[in-house]
Protein backbone atom coordinates (compact mmCIF):
# COMPACT_ATOMS: atom_id res chain seq x y z
CA UNK A 1 0.00 0.00 0.00
CA UNK A 2 0.23 3.49 -0.97
CA UNK A 3 2.17 5.29 1.95
CA UNK A 4 1.54 8.97 0.51
CA UNK A 5 -0.74 9.99 -2.86
CA UNK A 6 -1.12 12.82 -4.15
CA UNK A 7 -3.64 12.67 -7.14
CA UNK A 8 -3.99 16.48 -9.14
CA UNK A 9 -2.91 18.48 -6.22
CA UNK A 10 -3.45 21.99 -6.47
CA UNK A 11 -3.67 24.87 -3.54
CA UNK A 12 -4.75 28.86 -4.37
CA UNK A 13 -4.20 31.46 -1.73
CA UNK A 14 -5.96 34.94 -1.89
CA UNK A 15 -3.56 37.38 -1.31
CA UNK A 16 -3.92 41.31 -0.61
CA UNK A 17 -3.15 42.88 -4.43
CA UNK A 18 -0.71 45.57 -4.91
CA UNK A 19 -2.75 47.00 -7.86
CA UNK A 20 -5.84 48.73 -7.79
CA UNK A 21 -7.59 47.16 -10.65
CA UNK A 22 -7.66 44.15 -9.41
CA UNK A 23 -11.55 43.24 -7.71
CA UNK A 24 -11.81 43.97 -3.85
CA UNK A 25 -8.17 44.75 -3.58
CA UNK A 26 -7.37 41.07 -3.94
CA UNK A 27 -5.88 38.32 -5.92
CA UNK A 28 -5.22 34.71 -6.56
CA UNK A 29 -1.82 32.59 -6.38
CA UNK A 30 -1.36 29.23 -6.94
CA UNK A 31 0.97 27.72 -5.07
CA UNK A 32 0.55 24.50 -5.84
CA UNK A 33 -0.77 22.87 -9.57
CA UNK A 34 -1.99 19.70 -10.05
CA UNK A 35 0.61 17.75 -8.73
CA UNK A 36 0.70 14.09 -8.51
CA UNK A 37 3.09 11.80 -6.85
CA UNK A 38 3.07 8.56 -4.39
CA UNK A 39 5.67 7.25 -2.06
CA UNK A 40 6.04 4.26 -0.97
CA UNK A 41 7.02 3.19 2.64
CA UNK A 42 10.47 3.33 3.51
CA UNK A 43 11.48 5.46 0.54
CA UNK A 44 13.70 8.40 1.31
CA UNK A 45 12.49 11.41 -0.84
CA UNK A 46 14.87 14.39 -1.62
CA UNK A 47 12.11 17.49 -2.29
CA UNK A 48 13.65 20.01 -4.27
CA UNK A 49 12.77 23.68 -5.24
CA UNK A 50 13.67 26.99 -5.43
CA UNK A 51 12.04 29.15 -2.79
CA UNK A 52 8.69 29.98 -3.75
CA UNK A 53 8.46 26.60 -5.49
CA UNK A 54 5.69 24.99 -3.18
CA UNK A 55 7.94 22.50 -1.64
CA UNK A 56 6.14 23.90 1.97
CA UNK A 57 2.76 24.22 0.90
CA UNK A 58 2.96 20.67 -0.40
CA UNK A 59 4.34 19.31 2.88
CA UNK A 60 1.85 21.28 5.22
CA UNK A 61 -0.85 19.42 2.44
CA UNK A 62 0.28 15.91 3.13
CA UNK A 63 0.79 16.71 6.85
CA UNK A 64 -2.18 17.78 7.21
CA UNK A 65 -1.52 21.48 8.49
CA UNK A 66 -3.40 22.65 5.30
CA UNK A 67 -6.05 21.29 2.87
CA UNK A 68 -5.73 21.46 -0.66
CA UNK A 69 -8.16 23.78 -2.79
CA UNK A 70 -8.08 20.88 -5.56
CA UNK A 71 -7.42 16.63 -5.59
CA UNK A 72 -6.57 14.46 -3.34
CA UNK A 73 -3.90 14.09 -0.44
CA UNK A 74 -3.52 10.76 1.54
CA UNK A 75 -0.79 9.67 3.64
CA UNK A 76 -0.92 6.45 6.05
CA UNK A 77 -4.36 5.71 4.03
CA UNK A 78 -6.09 8.74 5.81
CA UNK A 79 -6.81 12.18 4.33
CA UNK A 80 -4.23 14.16 6.78
CA UNK A 81 -6.86 17.39 7.04
CA UNK A 82 -9.75 15.48 7.71
CA UNK A 83 -8.40 12.99 10.23
CA UNK A 84 -5.58 15.55 12.04
CA UNK A 85 -5.46 13.69 15.03
CA UNK A 86 -5.24 9.98 14.19
CA UNK A 87 -2.46 11.78 11.35
CA UNK A 88 -0.47 13.27 13.91
CA UNK A 89 0.36 9.54 15.38
CA UNK A 90 1.46 8.63 12.15
CA UNK A 91 4.23 11.87 11.11
CA UNK A 92 6.92 13.73 12.77
CA UNK A 93 7.43 17.10 11.11
CA UNK A 94 10.34 19.34 11.63
CA UNK A 95 10.31 23.07 10.32
CA UNK A 96 14.07 24.31 10.44
CA UNK A 97 12.89 27.89 11.71
CA UNK A 98 10.06 26.62 14.04
CA UNK A 99 10.84 24.99 17.74
CA UNK A 100 8.64 22.85 19.61
CA UNK A 101 11.12 22.47 22.57
CA UNK A 102 10.55 24.37 26.33
CA UNK A 103 12.46 26.70 26.22
CA UNK A 104 13.64 27.35 29.66
CA UNK A 105 13.50 23.34 30.43
CA UNK A 106 15.69 20.70 29.49
CA UNK A 107 15.07 19.08 26.24
CA UNK A 108 14.35 15.91 28.75
CA UNK A 109 11.38 17.44 30.38
CA UNK A 110 9.93 18.05 26.84
CA UNK A 111 10.17 14.40 26.18
CA UNK A 112 8.59 13.35 28.99
CA UNK A 113 5.65 15.80 28.62
CA UNK A 114 5.51 14.39 24.58
CA UNK A 115 5.58 11.13 25.67
CA UNK A 116 2.17 12.38 27.44
CA UNK A 117 1.15 13.89 24.48
CA UNK A 118 1.39 10.86 22.42
CA UNK A 119 0.57 7.99 24.81
CA UNK A 120 3.67 6.19 24.33
CA UNK A 121 4.15 3.37 26.56
CA UNK A 122 7.09 3.51 28.88
CA UNK A 123 9.13 1.07 27.79
CA UNK A 124 9.05 2.30 23.85
CA UNK A 125 9.75 5.53 25.17
CA UNK A 126 12.58 4.79 27.39
CA UNK A 127 14.28 2.81 24.70
CA UNK A 128 13.52 5.40 21.82
CA UNK A 129 15.23 8.26 24.36
CA UNK A 130 18.56 6.13 24.79
CA UNK A 131 18.43 5.31 21.54
CA UNK A 132 18.53 9.21 20.13
CA UNK A 133 20.49 10.28 22.48
CA UNK A 134 23.22 7.63 21.99
CA UNK A 135 23.02 8.24 17.99
CA UNK A 136 22.75 11.98 17.80
CA UNK A 137 24.91 12.47 20.97
CA UNK A 138 23.24 14.45 22.85
CA UNK A 139 24.47 12.67 26.39
CA UNK A 140 26.17 15.67 27.87
CA UNK A 141 23.18 18.40 27.08
CA UNK A 142 20.17 16.17 27.64
CA UNK A 143 19.55 17.77 31.25
CA UNK A 144 21.00 21.58 29.90
CA UNK A 145 17.74 24.16 29.29
CA UNK A 146 17.14 24.44 25.54
CA UNK A 147 17.98 28.52 25.96
CA UNK A 148 21.33 27.53 26.72
CA UNK A 149 21.89 25.14 23.56
CA UNK A 150 23.70 25.75 20.42
CA UNK A 151 21.72 25.71 17.14
CA UNK A 152 23.31 22.21 16.49
CA UNK A 153 22.43 20.94 19.54
CA UNK A 154 18.69 22.33 19.87
CA UNK A 155 18.33 20.55 15.76
CA UNK A 156 19.61 17.41 17.00
CA UNK A 157 16.64 17.69 19.82
CA UNK A 158 13.91 18.56 17.62
CA UNK A 159 14.43 15.82 15.34
CA UNK A 160 14.49 13.15 17.77
CA UNK A 161 11.19 15.06 19.98
CA UNK A 162 9.96 14.38 16.27
CA UNK A 163 10.67 10.46 16.40
CA UNK A 164 9.97 9.72 19.35
CA UNK A 165 6.36 7.96 19.09
CA UNK A 166 8.09 6.24 16.02
CA UNK A 167 6.28 7.94 13.24
CA UNK A 168 5.63 5.94 9.71
CA UNK A 169 6.62 9.17 7.87
CA UNK A 170 8.80 12.09 8.89
CA UNK A 171 8.70 15.23 7.46
CA UNK A 172 11.68 17.53 7.16
CA UNK A 173 11.97 20.82 6.07
CA UNK A 174 15.44 22.30 5.85
CA UNK A 175 16.41 20.64 8.90
CA UNK A 176 19.99 21.17 8.56
CA UNK A 177 19.39 25.36 7.41
CA UNK A 178 22.22 27.25 9.93
CA UNK A 179 24.17 24.45 10.71
CA UNK A 180 27.98 23.96 10.40
CA UNK A 181 29.81 20.81 8.74
CA UNK A 182 29.93 18.65 11.46
CA UNK A 183 26.57 19.12 12.53
CA UNK A 184 25.23 18.37 9.19
CA UNK A 185 27.29 15.12 8.85
CA UNK A 186 25.80 13.79 12.07
CA UNK A 187 22.46 14.69 11.56
CA UNK A 188 22.88 13.21 7.58
CA UNK A 189 24.23 10.16 9.23
CA UNK A 190 21.18 9.91 11.35
CA UNK A 191 18.13 10.17 8.86
CA UNK A 192 19.95 7.50 6.61
CA UNK A 193 20.02 5.13 9.56
CA UNK A 194 16.59 5.92 10.60
CA UNK A 195 15.58 5.37 6.90
CA UNK A 196 17.54 1.92 5.97
CA UNK A 197 17.31 -0.09 9.40
CA UNK A 198 14.04 1.12 10.84
CA UNK A 199 12.42 1.84 7.48
CA UNK A 200 10.84 5.34 8.32
CA UNK A 201 9.17 7.38 5.17
CA UNK A 202 11.15 10.52 4.98
CA UNK A 203 10.31 13.45 3.08
CA UNK A 204 13.45 15.93 3.15
CA UNK A 205 13.29 19.04 1.77
CA UNK A 206 16.84 21.33 1.54
CA UNK A 207 18.71 23.75 -0.30
CA UNK A 208 21.90 22.26 0.72
CA UNK A 209 22.17 19.91 -2.21
CA UNK A 210 24.58 17.65 -0.22
CA UNK A 211 22.25 16.85 2.12
CA UNK A 212 20.41 15.35 -0.45
CA UNK A 213 22.91 13.85 -2.88
CA UNK A 214 24.15 11.65 0.12
CA UNK A 215 20.74 10.79 1.36
CA UNK A 216 18.14 10.38 -0.86
CA UNK A 217 17.22 7.41 -3.11
CA UNK A 218 14.86 9.21 -5.03
CA UNK A 219 14.72 12.96 -5.94
CA UNK A 220 11.13 15.42 -6.76
CA UNK A 221 11.15 18.10 -8.06
CA UNK A 222 9.29 21.16 -8.77
CA UNK A 223 9.16 24.43 -10.29
CA UNK A 224 6.46 26.95 -10.03
CA UNK A 225 4.27 24.59 -7.94
CA UNK A 226 4.36 22.34 -10.74
CA UNK A 227 6.14 18.81 -11.21
CA UNK A 228 9.22 19.25 -13.37
CA UNK A 229 11.54 15.69 -12.30
CA UNK A 230 10.71 12.47 -10.21
CA UNK A 231 13.38 10.08 -10.21
CA UNK A 232 17.21 9.01 -8.96
CA UNK A 233 19.87 11.30 -9.20
CA UNK A 234 21.28 9.23 -11.64
CA UNK A 235 18.37 9.93 -14.08
CA UNK A 236 18.25 13.96 -12.69
CA UNK A 237 22.15 13.93 -14.42
CA UNK A 238 21.45 11.91 -17.26
CA UNK A 239 18.53 14.27 -18.16
CA UNK A 240 19.87 17.73 -17.34
CA UNK A 241 23.49 17.43 -17.61
CA UNK A 242 24.89 16.72 -21.35
CA UNK A 243 28.49 18.85 -20.15
CA UNK A 244 31.50 17.35 -18.40
CA UNK A 245 34.92 19.78 -17.84
CA UNK A 246 37.94 18.89 -18.55
CA UNK A 247 40.68 20.38 -16.84
CA UNK A 248 44.45 20.58 -17.59
CA UNK A 249 47.52 21.32 -15.49
CA UNK A 250 50.43 21.91 -17.55
CA UNK A 251 53.89 20.68 -16.95
CA UNK A 252 55.58 24.57 -17.56
CA UNK A 253 53.19 25.52 -14.66
CA UNK A 254 50.96 27.46 -16.85
CA UNK A 255 47.80 28.22 -15.58
CA UNK A 256 44.94 25.64 -15.67
CA UNK A 257 42.91 24.87 -18.84
CA UNK A 258 39.12 23.96 -17.82
CA UNK A 259 37.28 22.52 -21.25
CA UNK A 260 33.73 22.11 -21.14
CA UNK A 261 32.47 19.37 -23.83
CA UNK A 262 29.43 17.09 -24.58
CA UNK A 263 31.03 13.69 -24.30
CA UNK A 264 27.89 12.43 -26.35
CA UNK A 265 29.16 14.63 -29.32
CA UNK A 266 32.67 15.18 -28.79
CA UNK A 267 35.43 12.50 -27.96
CA UNK A 268 37.58 13.00 -24.77
CA UNK A 269 40.91 12.20 -26.82
CA UNK A 270 39.93 14.62 -29.47
CA UNK A 271 40.01 17.62 -26.44
CA UNK A 272 42.83 16.19 -24.87
CA UNK A 273 44.83 16.53 -28.42
CA UNK A 274 43.61 20.28 -28.52
CA UNK A 275 44.87 20.83 -25.30
CA UNK A 276 47.97 19.23 -25.85
CA UNK A 277 48.31 21.87 -28.70
CA UNK A 278 49.08 24.51 -26.33
CA UNK A 279 52.16 22.72 -24.48
CA UNK A 280 52.97 19.58 -22.51
CA UNK A 281 50.27 17.98 -20.34
CA UNK A 282 50.76 17.38 -16.83
CA UNK A 283 47.31 15.52 -15.42
CA UNK A 284 43.86 15.77 -17.08
CA UNK A 285 41.06 15.59 -14.63
CA UNK A 286 37.12 15.51 -15.90
CA UNK A 287 34.50 16.20 -13.60
CA UNK A 288 30.69 15.82 -14.18
CA UNK A 289 28.48 18.41 -12.86
CA UNK A 290 27.13 18.11 -9.33
CA UNK A 291 23.52 18.27 -8.75
CA UNK A 292 23.50 21.42 -7.31
CA UNK A 293 25.36 22.75 -10.60
CA UNK A 294 22.17 21.03 -12.36
CA UNK A 295 19.78 22.01 -9.88
CA UNK A 296 21.31 25.93 -10.41
CA UNK A 297 20.49 25.97 -14.33
CA UNK A 298 17.15 24.20 -14.23
CA UNK A 299 15.90 27.18 -11.78
CA UNK A 300 17.74 29.95 -14.24
CA UNK A 301 16.09 28.01 -17.81
CA UNK A 302 12.97 28.65 -15.99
Amino acid sequence: MLIISLKDVSKTYKVRAKDADTKKGSKLIEAVKNLSFDIEPGEFIGFIGENGAGKSTTIKMMSGILYPTAGEVTCCGLVPYRKRKENAMNIGVVFGQRSRLVWELPMSDTFALYKEIYRIPTERYERNVKAFVDLLEMEEFFATPVRQLSLGQRMRAEIALSMLHDPKVLFLDEPTIGLDVVAKKNIRDFFKERSENDGTTIILTSHDMKDLDTTAKRLILITKGELLFDGSADALKAKYSNESVAEFTFADGREKLDVAFDPATRKLADVIAEAGAQGEIANVEVKSPDIEDIVRNIYNRD
